[in-house]
């Protein structure tokens, strides 16, 4: 069996107040955020926060997400920066690399695919993502409680905000 998951991250001004969500469906979604972080921040902190919550079960991880730069990171550029110390091709070091290094040790020994759907076009499960991280976001910004879900049976619920912000993220990937 597969669990088929979306992850998506949400910031009202790049940094601005910022949420993530991933979402299974309505009886198991989670999400959280910070009063200041980026998209991409968000973006990989509800596929951490994904397999955070799965990381007991032995069905493998299928993945939707609309953020080629989160894709890439976990399966293209992970080795090479890990290789180079965390440093990219040009030598500068790999922006959000805390997380990153989150990531990679999360993934490890998991049976992961990620496949990638154009964000804000219908799509069900990431439309149900990104409206759990875009309020999430909002409730950062209007400093009320954040509706974090019921998260995954058995597991707690956990709205991390352990990233802290990195000034010097990029807000896009180009």
């Amino acid at each position: 069996m597969t669990i088929r998951a979306a992850a998506d991250g949400s910031a009202l001004g790049n940094p601005g107040p910022a949420g993530w969500a991933w979402y299974v469906d309505d009886d198991r979604w989670a999400a959280g955020g910070w009063p200041r972080n980026t998209n991409n921040v968000g973006e990989l902190t509800a596929v951490l926060e994904l397999l955070r919550a799965t990381v007991d079960e032995d069905d493998d991880l299928h993945i939707l997400c609309d953020s080629q730069y989160v894709i890439k990171a976990c399966t293209e550029w992970m080795a090479g920066w890990k290789r180079k110390g965390w440093r990219k091709a040009d030598g500068k070091p790999v922006m959000n690399v805390e997380i990153i290094k989150e990531l990679d040790l999360a993934l490890q020994g998991r049976k992961v695919r990620f496949e990638w759907v154009k964000g804000h076009i219908g799509h069900e499960m990431n439309e149900a993502a990104d409206i759990r991280a875009r309020t999430a976001a909002e409730a950062f910004q209007a400093k009320r409680a954040v509706p974090s879900g019921p998260g995954w049976p058995g597991k707690p619920v956990t709205t991390v905000a352990s990233v802290a912000a990195e000034p010097e993220a990029p807000a896009t990937l180009f």
